[in-house]
């Protein structure tokens, strides 16, 4: 779904036009080219991969092209850097002083930390302060000149409580607690993971760039509201139905989600996909976002249990991994043994 080049190959304007001459008049079929009977039908990793020269303007849909939200981070986060090492500088001279060592944590052979955050599953409330931070860097960082503002976001047009909307309600930027009280509000009370935060950045910065629009104060809520609302969807199996959001958010009307709804996956053009590069991508970058801006999980000590837990679930990725390259092995086993059957026209007496 939502793939730029189809499976179906649709007949070219030649094709239709011989066969509406053997219609008339010709009762001898003239043999059909490969270029016409589709022989030459493009394989599936073909029609997946993304031009290079576009991969920078896909960013939701390439593995390789930067993430929107690291990329506008980037100036404020080297001025946080130089700041950090400046007070980590000073934080070691003061404390090498009264102590005569540095108070940090580092792993050695018989203590392990490590902070409870992986890719497979990551750490709830860190995954939505980092998915918040980005969502702030995307409205700070915004480009000024751009005003475009679609009505079905508009928190004007489409309030989502019935206290009054302030005039200059579009021209202050909000700040990261309350774009992070927003979205753990809705997760907390809708029972979201922390994969569906993911996904929901990842379906935010491809409406981003589908819509050719920016995230600005007066249309982020609706935005985040409307990609969260999908992306519960299609990544929990027990989907959270519109009306559940509406007894969240009182005021909103099963109506107004179902438009937001419809009109998302619109501006998505349908392509809901996410694959597995694409979001581990997302998720590395927010970890390298958060531990930019000083938001890393603590660190434990590695215990037995834990240690155990790892090991069984690193065993079970194993076993899923071999059993995927036997059925993909035997897949192109018996494939190798079919014959190869040449297509013929089909005549319509």
């Amino acid at each position: 779904m939502g793939n730029t080049a189809s499976c179906c190959v649709a007949s070219s304007p030649k094709l239709r036009r011989k066969a509406h001459a053997r219609l008339d008049s010709d009762p001898e079929p003239e043999p059909l080219s490969r270029e016409d009977t589709g022989w030459n039908l493009q394989h599936i990793s073909d029609r997946e991969n993304v031009d290079d020269l576009n991969m920078e303007y896909n960013p939701s849909d390439h593995p390789r092209a930067s993430t929107l939200f690291l990329s506008k981070s980037q100036t404020d986060v080297r001025d946080k850097r130089k700041s950090l090492f400046t007070n980590h500088l000073t934080h070691i001279v003061e404390t090498k002083h009264h102590t005569g060592r540095a108070r940090r944590k580092h792993s050695s052979c018989s203590t392990i930390f490590l902070d409870d955050n992986t890719v497979s599953q990551p750490n709830l409330k860190h995954t939505i302060k980092c998915v918040a931070l980005a969502i702030y860097y995307h409205i700070k960082n915004r480009d000024p000149n751009d005003r475009t503002l679609l009505d079905i976001f508009d928190e004007k047009l489409h309030p989502l409580s019935k206290v009054e909307v302030p005039p200059d309600y579009d021209e202050h930027d909000p700040e990261q607690k309350h774009i992070y009280r927003f979205v753990r509000t809705l997760f907390s009370a809708a029972q979201l993971t922390a994969e569906c935060a993911i996904v929901t950045l990842v379906y935010l910065e491809r409406l981003l760039t589908y819509a050719e629009i920016d995230i600005c104060p007066g249309s982020w809520k609706r935005i985040v509201l409307g990609a969260i609302l999908l992306a519960s969807k299609v990544w929990d199996d027990q989907a959270v139905w519109n009306v559940d959001y509406c007894q969240i958010l009182k005021d909103i009307t099963v109506e107004d989600m179902n438009e937001l709804e419809r009109q998302f996956l619109e501006l998505l053009q349908f392509n809901i996909n996410v694959p597995s590069s694409v979001y581990a991508k997302y998720y590395f970058d927010l970890r390298s976002l958060s531990e930019a801006n000083n938001l890393s999980c603590p660190l434990e000590p590695l215990s037995r249990d834990r240690a155990q837990k790892l090991e069984a679930v690193s065993r079970l990725c194993e076993d899923k991994y071999r059993d995927c390259r036997k059925a993909a092995k035997k897949r192109s086993m018996s494939a190798d043994q079919l014959s190869v059957v040449r297509w013929a026209p089909a005549i319509i007496p």
